[in-house]
């Protein structure tokens, strides 16, 4: 099979739909009319994942400033299943780490995947990303109920900041 073309588009009122019926087939939870709203408020943390000009993927995040931090969540990363292992999850997540590094603000980008997600977690470790944490019974209607947080961060805390800038003088 030859290389399709992948590229990201911009979610808006025209195609939110798409994304709608993404989510409902990628995801095993089902996302509120809130979740589609803000996601039109976001910009580029929010784009649809193109291969040949046919939507089969997307990945939606926002700006969280939880626990003294300035993180970027990814609230979903997802493409249909036949078109997995093509790239386009890499080309998603790469677009979401060019944000956090253009910005230079964020502590860290983090996401909530199902502890049996195997390839999901493979996949995230593979770009630096840790499992940091389990959450007990994150998700109310599917099984397993628990998630691993897993984080990639790109600063470290103050303590260590201050000690690496001693050792460089």
């Amino acid at each position: 099979m030859t290389r399709g073309r992948i590229e990201l588009g911009d979610i808006t009122q025209h195609n939110i739909k798409q994304l709608k019926k993404l989510n409902q087939v990628v995801f095993p939870v089902t996302y509120n009319d809130k979740f589609y709203k803000d996601v039109l408020e976001v910009g580029e943390l929010a784009k649809l994942a193109y291969y040949n000009d046919i939507v089969i993927g997307a990945v939606c995040c926002r700006v969280d400033t939880s626990e003294n931090q300035r993180r970027l969540y990814i609230m979903t990363l997802g493409c249909l299943a036949p078109y997995r292992r093509l790239g386009i999850g890499t080309v998603m997540l790469e677009h979401v780490l060019k944000i956090c590094h253009d910005d230079g603000n964020f502590d860290n980008v983090f996401l909530h995947v199902q502890v049996n997600n195997e390839g999901a977690i493979r996949f995230y470790e593979k770009f630096g990303f840790e499992i940091v944490e389990e959450k007990k019974n994150y998700y109310k209607r599917i099984e397993p109920a628990d998630a691993y947080v897993l984080q990639k961060s790109f600063r470290q805390p103050k303590a260590m900041q201050n000690g690496e800038a001693e050792k460089k003088s």
